[in-house]
């Protein structure tokens, strides 16, 4: 069943992925999926904007719309998902990408680093893996060898893990030694930082975008959970958190939706177009 949507339907529909789109276990509910095909039939754009690099895309390459094009890497990657070919990137440069290394290593002891780049994946030995594709071929060397070899180059982001301090804390004091080098952020429910070059963000990439394809901020509703999304969700012009976020983001974003396992952006969605949820339709 279908009724009139209550207002004008933005142009747009960007969305955090793990924590705010996808169900607990990673996946997409049929509520969902069912939710992001009505936007796409009603001439909405729905982008995924991700912290995963392009390697995990292929989980979620049924549901990305008619473009088949998603932004990776806290934006350091455009990608056609479908066709896996990056369209455009905006690397870290590997002086900075040292820099960092250096200050880190010196400031925080027991962190430890890895390389997202278009060859794939590399990391230091110290660096535990703990999510998909660890099994994937993948050099591990020290980061200032990697990097001075060349074999990270074009680095989408740039990982750091630190077995014991808390994420807020280490993400805070990441940013107070080198912050002014490169965009520290994270995602993860441990102390995992991800790095991208100075003012590459989601909402960096996605404006870009927009930009390309005509669309006014203004015309786009954004989704997310975690502080990698907090810019985004500012330049948005319609921005929602779902319940499940960090406090940050739910302190900062004026409007909430349930959480992801609730299906929140399809609850948003639905309202968006004026669509029954899927569980009430005849």
């Amino acid at each position: 069943m279908t009724a009139t949507p209550s207002q004008p339907l933005p142009r747009l529909i960007a969305t955090d992925l793990d924590g705010t789109l996808l169900c607990p276990g990673g996946g997409v509910s049929p509520r969902t999926a069912a939710a992001l095909t009505a936007a796409e039939r009603a001439g909405v754009q729905v982008v995924f904007v991700t912290g995963r690099p392009p390697r995990w895309m292929a989980q979620v390459s049924a549901h990305i719309g008619g473009h088949g094009v998603a932004i990776c890497s806290n934006g350091g990657a455009v990608v056609d998902v479908r066709r896996g070919e990056l369209l455009r990137t905006y690397p870290l440069a590997a002086a900075d990408a040292l820099t960092v290394v250096q200050l880190l290593r010196a400031e925080l002891p027991g962190s430890a680093f890895a390389f997202e780049f278009p060859g794939g994946f590399a990391r230091e030995d110290g660096y535990q893996l703990r999510m998909w594709g660890s099994d994937e071929p993948h050099a591990v060397a020290p980061a200032e060898l990697l990097l001075a070899d060349g074999q990270v180059q074009g680095l989408f982001k740039l990982l750091v893990k630190h077995p014991e301090l808390d994420p807020d804390a280490f993400l805070g004091k990441a940013r107070e030694v080198a912050g002014r080098y490169v965009e520290i952020t994270r995602s993860s429910p441990f102390a995992l930082l991800e790095i991208s070059a100075l003012g590459v963000t989601k909402a960096s990439t996605l404006a870009d975008w927009c930009h390309a394809e005509g669309i006014d901020r203004s015309e786009v509703v954004a989704f997310g959970d975690m502080p990698n999304d907090l810019e985004m969700l500012a330049w948005a012009g319609t921005a929602y958190a779902v319940a499940n976020a960090h406090p940050e983001v739910l302190a900062a974003v004026a409007q909430h939706t349930v959480s992801n396992e609730q299906d929140g952006v399809a609850a948003v969605l639905e309202r968006l177009l004026g669509l029954e949820p899927l569980d009430r339709q005849a």
